[in-house]
């Protein structure tokens, strides 16, 4: 992990959720490691609200440029021979080398948000949850080996992507209630890692549940998220850092929360390395 300062008060969210989510994503895609922010930028465009300091014109005008800089990528890596990142990948598949421009940039955007806001999101919300509950961070730091099942319990008490939302293809009966065709449906994973019915005392935060991997927080069925592992390696590996380098990271203020109604995150969170 890179060097983080020391008796001083400095944000958790940028210092280190963003920057290690960029620097993997930059990896994914073999994106400019130089650039790598501006992965996290274009996330935050495509799901945010617009808001006082950013108009609708603006976010438009932000995805136009994402869409150039990996239309400029693809153009690159179709022409040459294949290599291991996504970009090259899709390129030189028989399944996405055709994709039509929004097709693609679409396909980008997931994969920009999946990879970014998921683990960005969740790195910050681990230091937040385990601040509120020290109980658990006490328990925590006298057994590392709990970090197995800490770090699902994070992604399902976080909850980075609160929801998603389908159109019915056809009349149905879910739940005894009819949903008829072309109906919007919204599923909301943050509720459903909260269901009493689902999950054991589903509104604490307990580190070492029997089931920890019992959440909704990376979709489930043939739809759950092809990078789960990937973001559950990635907080894994950071905690296990964490415990071995620092005493105790303390939230030194109020966390300021991201302006979207679909990504549980945080723009800000003042933390202090406790000796």
């Amino acid at each position: 992990m890179f060097e983080l300062p020391r008796g001083e008060t400095f944000d958790w969210a940028d210092r280190v959720a963003t920057e290690l989510s960029t620097q993997m994503l930059a990896t994914l895609f073999d994106f400019p490691f130089a650039e790598r922010r501006k992965l996290a930028r274009w996330s935050d465009v495509a799901t945010a609200t617009p808001g006082a300091n950013d108009s609708a014109r603006q976010l438009k005008s932000e995805l136009r440029e994402c869409a150039e800089y990996f239309t400029g990528l693809w153009n690159e890596r179709v022409n040459a021979e294949p290599r291991p990142d996504l970009i090259s990948m899709m390129a030189h598949s028989d399944a996405a080398r055709n994709m039509k421009p929004m097709e693609f940039l679409g396909n980008i955007l997931l994969l920009i948000i999946g990879g970014n806001d998921t683990t960005r999101s969740s790195i910050s919300g681990g230091v937040l949850a385990l601040n509120q509950n020290p109980d658990q961070y006490e328990r925590l730091r006298r057994d590392p080996a709990l970090i197995g099942s800490l770090v699902p319990e994070i992604f399902r008490w976080q909850t980075p992507l609160a929801h998603m939302r389908r159109t019915a293809l056809c009349d149905t009966v879910l739940g005894g209630k009819t949903i008829r065709k072309g109906d919007k449906v919204v599923m909301w994973y943050v509720s459903g890692n909260r269901d009493e019915d689902a999950v054991e005392r589903a509104d604490k935060f307990i580190i070492d549940r029997a089931r920890p991997r019992q959440h909704l927080s990376f979709g489930f069925g043939i739809h759950r998220c092809v990078g789960r592992r990937l973001a559950e390696m990635q907080l894994r590996i950071l905690w296990e850092e964490i415990l071995g380098r620092f005493r105790f990271l303390e939230v030194a203020g109020e966390p300021e929360r991201v302006l979207s109604n679909f990504v549980k995150g945080y723009v800000r969170l003042p933390v202090r390395i406790a000796e």
